[in-house]
């Protein structure tokens, strides 16, 4: 009897077998991966569409948060950090719906129809009575704020600050701060930032110090003739920004992990130092 038939069906069953395994090595590999919109252990995050994240923010939103109006294109600060936190928890950008929210509307009490909102919300405990908040994306600095014109306008150092006529409010992170940089002697002291900002208006002061995030508003819509002309390297005391997400959302630990593995990996360092001191000019004085 020849062997060759026997060969041939030993080969065929190698074949079947080896094949069978290939799949089963493949299938595996696929069930290890979480797929889009999955946590770690591969189950689905609940979110309020299916396979979907949906991001609220404000409108309008401005510059250095959003660019032109539009959280879509990934741009501006908060507009980055919100693209990477989704890609983290496994959602394409095609996956990300943006929607509108007013910023008081966002903190109220009572269901949301979005999954995460971002728009300088700063963490305090009245506000987690109502809703859920990520650990923090940013910390606020303290920035100077200059009239066109001064010599505060041109400083690129503590020490020029020192020169010019220095405003701030009472009672404030931004004393504290201007107390500790630059010291009480010629430095005006007011009530309201309000009063510090009439003050620089009016010729009073040639500078005013107040967080980033205000100092950004009152150059956009305060003050025609001024600009943000640094800020200090220092964060203590600084109000902390993070993603509002409705109360006891089953997506909080997982928004806060992502954030968090951001801020381990320095991906969101780099992104505060493109948008909020590079792309507008406000460097780190020293």
């Amino acid at each position: 009897m020849s062997l060759a038939p026997a060969l041939r069906r030993v080969a065929l069953v190698s074949t079947i077998v080896a094949a069978a395994l290939s799949l089963a090595a493949c299938s595996g590999s696929a069930a290890s991966a979480p797929s889009a919109g999955a946590d770690a252990t591969g189950a689905a995050l609940q979110t309020v569409t299916a396979g979907k994240l949906t991001i609220a923010t404000g409108d309008p939103d401005y510059e250095p948060w959003f660019v032109d109006n539009e959280p879509s294109n990934g741009k501006g600060f908060e507009g980055a950090v919100a693209h990477a936190v989704a890609a983290e928890l496994g959602f394409s950008e095609k996956q990300i719906v943006w929607t509108r929210t007013g910023f008081d509307a966002a903190i109220a009490p009572g269901p949301k129809d979005w999954d995460l909102n971002i728009q300088q919300f700063s963490i305090s405990e009245d506000r987690k009575k109502a809703v859920d908040f990520s650990s923090s994306y940013y910390t606020t600095t303290q920035a100077v704020v200059a009239a066109k014109g001064t010599p505060a306008a041109s400083a690129t150092s503590v020490a020029d600050l020192k020169k010019a006529k220095v405003g701030v409010a009472t009672g404030t992170t931004s004393y504290t701060v201007a107390k500790a940089q630059l010291g009480t002697g010629d430095l005006s002291v007011f009530n309201s930032v309000d009063d510090v900002v009439q003050a620089l208006k009016g010729g009073q002061i040639d500078a005013m110090i107040t967080d980033l995030p205000g100092a950004f508003y009152v150059t956009a819509a305060q003050l025609e003739n001024a600009a943000v002309v640094g800020q200090f390297a220092d964060d203590k005391g600084g109000d902390q920004f993070a993603f509002v997400l409705p109360k006891n959302s089953s997506l909080t630990p997982a928004v806060t992990k992502a954030v968090d593995a951001l801020q381990k990996n320095g991906t969101i360092a780099e992104l505060q130092k493109k948008w909020l001191s590079e792309a507008v000019n406000v460097p780190v004085l020293k």
